[in-house]
């Protein structure tokens, strides 16, 4: 019969799909040695059958979970059913990857009405109690579905008639009387009464927690991290520990180091006389570990030789889950800790310097995701100097946020997605019901809750700015608002928050984007990235500001210089008299005059920026009437005049641009006059343009400037295209260099943005000294879709609905546009080998595509300057990827 159930002791770390992260983990603390509650796990096969099986176990494994039930009585010399002397169980989620709080978990399994009387004889009676209200609490919410808050509201209101103010000090009669109606409220609420039978109790839960893998707080995680939705959940079912027996008990969440800055200090929070589910609840605010040091120097030092040993097995930082019952520390769990994207590089940068991991390991650990978060804006420092200090809570994970406040998460998720608001999520604490407003929202607030609460842990794991335990504001949701000094906060209010500093503004405050320079460990990291990558990662630039700023970041070339955007602003007046100007001695006076001048002063600073780095430069791309008025605007304002009877020469004027711009016209212009083809039918524009490039870059190698200009001719879709225009600019070029008397490296290429261009490259390449692929405009011929349109009426609509796997505008359509890729490049190289090709489209500087461009034999990738640090961990990982990939070699 095949296995569903293993023993602690029958498994180990490796076996993590199979077993899921927690069990996994679990029993490789049983395997060093280290204090693990006797315990099993039923596996994620378990879940898988169960799911696909109309929510029925599959053969034999309740057999073999009630054989595991016994095995564990034995250890603990009681049995689970036993009234006298019972043996209690949790019952947790864990899958393959980590989910922080996303799935269930039941506490306290096998009390009833007769057990817990003999609990609270052996034991204490309010410990007793407290015991049997979690349980019947968190088996009403979890396997009745009862809703949560009818529970808290129970609590708030036993805790007010006794005068109290948090769940320790509630009297053994006072959760009697919760115990009692928590059980009314599960019977008024579902029609069914809580079940005294451990058994059933069991049962119920195992099928719970397999249900939870498709709860809406679990899909909304998986498809906020990418977690595949195939993979299922284990159950681990362990011998209970009480952290809430008495003073001398306790429980707590720590860090092997800080997971919000990546300092090597153990991080964490605990409480005594409390539960697990306390700390990360934010409930009740908990204290600092170090305070243990004092409190409990014993479980203190061997919390830290545990938590030493834990980070030196895994070579990794480690979140673990503790309980101290009676004075006595239990581990119930050790993963790998989510942290922020600081402390991600950091941690990696340090564990290389102590000899744990490897350089290429500390950069397959940072995500791309990491690079994306550290370049995140903080509050503008002036301004927040000069606005008002609303409140200060625990800075639980760093950022800045400027949104409307908004006090559940439904709400904010509507006002950020339909109205398209940026949002501040404010909560008492948050629970795992409210990721979906967490996702939506630029930032949290919570009043109660520490750094390790579940609002911290899942922002800094999702990338947004959280400020916890903000004692200071009150808040009311039933008038959504909340108060602090006096101060009323409405609900659509606007605040700002500074997640680093643990501060909460009473206004918007201007953000700005940190300083890359100052970002020293993710220096390093791209650093080594860019030692592991066989991709170069190259930017798109048109001025002298982006290409500095992009070399800043690490470019090494430009692979796009889009000379149309050096007629935009000031400049398009001057252009459009060239374009409308009907004497040919005319167009070339304000082609070389005044226009080449312009374009030499932008080629200049762009090869002075990029001193010894390539740089491609496009030809005049976009069809001459995007430097134009519309028609329609014309023809409004010459029909007003005619109306308004304003004849004349602005009448005349204004007529002659309307019948220019008419005859202009296309009926798709995107595929019309454009690229080479205006350069062959008016090639003084490009004659014009190469001038102006190789004028600025014997200037500048004059100077001492190390230039590497390749011109790169657009739209080309038949060979013979390149063999009209490229002698023409190629006897400019040769002309310019001539008169300026020296001799510069240079390059004549192609941009291959039509599939005709792709399958006949190897034609091409017998004119064109190197490809670069306009993935943007292959994409929109591939599939014949406007990217314009189709994203504003149905493309999105296409990916929701699954007829697209993604939106081929941001992730590559490897199996369409990729295809002609690589026909392009097998092609190319087979006529001209060695040819120089790469990307320059959006796909550039996406991490997915990148895989596939590496994978397919490219050599550069080119995006936005700020793109450059995401695409350069982006060419490593791929790197790594397909060296691991690779197949093995064998001797014979």
């Amino acid at each position: 019969m095949k296995k569903w159930v293993y023993l602690f002791e029958e498994g180990n770390a490796s076996m993590r799909d199979l077993l899921g992260g927690k069990g996994a983990n679990l029993a490789e603390m049983v395997n060093l040695n280290l204090p693990v509650p006797p315990g099993f796990t039923i596996t994620t096969e378990a879940c898988l059958t169960f799911l696909h099986n109309n929510n029925t176990f599959p053969e034999g494994m309740w057999t073999q979970t009630l054989n595991g039930i016994k095995q564990l009585g034995q250890k603990m010399g009681r049995e689970f059913s036993d009234t006298k002397d019972p043996l209690l169980v949790s019952v947790r989620s864990g899958s393959r990857f980590s989910m922080p709080g996303m799935m269930d978990t039941i506490l306290n399994l096998g009390l009833n009405d007769e057990s817990v009387n003999a609990l609270a004889s052996k034991a204490d009676e309010r410990f007793a109690w407290d015991a049997y209200r979690r349980l019947i609490q968190m088996f009403g919410k979890v396997v009745m579905d009862v809703d949560g808050l009818l529970f808290e509201e129970i609590i708030e209101k036993i805790m007010e008639a006794e005068g109290v103010k948090s769940d320790p000090e509630i009297s053994p009669a006072g959760w009697k009387q919760v115990v009692e109606e928590f059980k009314a409220l599960i019977e008024r609420e579902s029609g069914q009464k809580f079940p005294q039978d451990p058994f059933e109790q069991l049962e119920s839960s195992v099928k719970a927690v397999f249900k939870s893998w498709n709860n809406k707080r679990a899909i909304d995680y998986r498809n906020a991290t990418g977690i595949s939705h195939d993979y299922g959940t284990a159950v681990n079912i362990l011998t209970m520990v009480f952290g809430n027996v008495g003073w001398d008990s306790g429980s707590g969440v720590a860090f092997t180091r800080s997971p919000s800055t990546g300092k090597k200090d153990f991080y964490g929070e605990y409480l005594f006389n409390a539960q697990g589910e306390d700390v990360v609840s934010g409930a009740r605010t908990p204290s600092e570990v170090h305070h243990l040091k004092d409190e409990m120097p014993a479980i203190w030092e061997q919390l830290l030789e545990i938590a030493k040993k834990l980070e030196n097995h895994y070579r990794e930082m480690q979140d673990i889950e503790f309980t101290i019952e009676n004075s006595k520390l239990w581990m119930l769990q050790t993963r790998t800790g989510k942290r922020t994207a600081a402390a991600a590089v950091k941690i990696a940068v340090d564990m290389v310097n102590e000899g744990l991991i490897t350089k290429e390991e500390a950069v397959a650990r940072i995500e791309t995701d990491h690079i994306d978060h550290l370049l995140h804006p903080h509050l503008d420092e002036k301004a927040r100097q000069n606005a008002g200090l609303l409140a200060k809570g625990l800075n639980a994970s760093p950022g800045a946020a400027v949104g409307n406040v908004y006090f559940d998460a439904n709400t904010a998720e509507k006002m950020a997605k339909e109205y398209g608001q940026d949002v501040i999520l404010v909560r008492p604490d948050t629970t795992p019901d409210d990721l979906h407003g967490m996702i939506a929202a630029k930032g949290i607030l919570t009043q109660h809750g520490g750094r390790t609460s579940h609002a911290a842990v899942v922002a800094r794991q999702l990338g947004k700015p959280c400020v916890a335990g903000c004692e200071a504001i009150k808040i009311d949701l039933k008038k959504r608002q909340f108060t602090v000094n006096g101060r009323i906060i409405k609900e659509g209010d606007t605040i700002s928050l500074s997640g680093r500093r643990g501060e909460v503004y009473d206004r918007a405050i201007p953000t700005v984007a940190p300083s890359f320079d100052k970002m020293v460990e993710l220096k390093v990291i791209l650093e080594w990235a860019d030692r592991i990558s066989r991709l170069k990662v190259w930017t798109n630039a048109d001025h002298p500001d982006q290409a500095i700023k992009a070399r800043n970041y690490g470019a090494q070339g430009i692979g796009l210089c889009r000379t149309e955007h050096m007629f935009m602003g000031a400049r398009t007046e001057k252009f459009q008299k060239a374009i409308l100007s009907e004497q040919e001695d005319e167009f070339r006076h304000i082609l070389y005059d005044v226009l080449l001048p312009l374009q030499h002063e932008d080629f200049y600073g762009i090869f002075k920026a990029m001193d010894g780095l390539p740089v491609i430069v496009r030809l005049l791309d976009p069809p001459l009437h995007e430097f134009l008025p519309s028609k329609e605007e014309l023809l409004v304002e010459v029909t007003r005049m005619e109306a308004a009877n304003e004849t004349g020469p602005d009448y005349d004027e204004k007529t002659k641009l309307l019948n220019i711009v008419g005859s202009m016209k296309e009926y798709n212009p995107m595929m019309g006059l454009r690229g080479c083809r205006m350069g062959i039918l008016r090639p003084e524009l490009n004659k014009m343009q190469v001038k102006a490039i190789f004028e600025a870059a014997c200037d500048a190698a004059k100077e001492g400037v190390r230039v590497h200009p390749e011109v790169m001719i657009p739209i080309t879709s038949h060979v013979n295209e390149l063999k009209q225009i490229q002698p023409l600019l190629k006897e400019v070029a040769e002309a310019v260099m001539a008169e300026k008397g020296i001799r510069i490296d240079y390059k004549f290429g192609t941009m291959i943005e039509i599939p005709r261009a792709a399958v006949t490259a190897d034609q091409l390449a017998k004119v064109a000294q190197f490809f670069s692929f306009g993935t943007n405009d292959l994409t929109q011929m591939t599939f014949g879709i406007s990217r314009d349109d189709a994203e504003r009426k149905f493309l999105l609509d296409y990916v929701e609905m699954g007829i697209l796997p993604k939106n081929p505008f941001r992730v590559l359509d490897v199996d369409g546009v990729g295809q002609l890729i690589a026909i392009a490049v097998e092609k190319g190289r087979q006529t001209r080998p060695g040819i120089n090709m790469g990307v320059c489209g959006e796909h550039g500087g996406n991490p997915e595509s990148i895989e596939f461009f590496h994978r397919i034999g490219l050599d550069y990738v080119s995006c936005s300057p700020y793109r450059v640090p995401i695409a350069r961990l982006s060419a490593a990982h791929a790197a790594i990827k397909a060296r691991e990939n690779a197949p093995a070699l064998h001797d014979d």
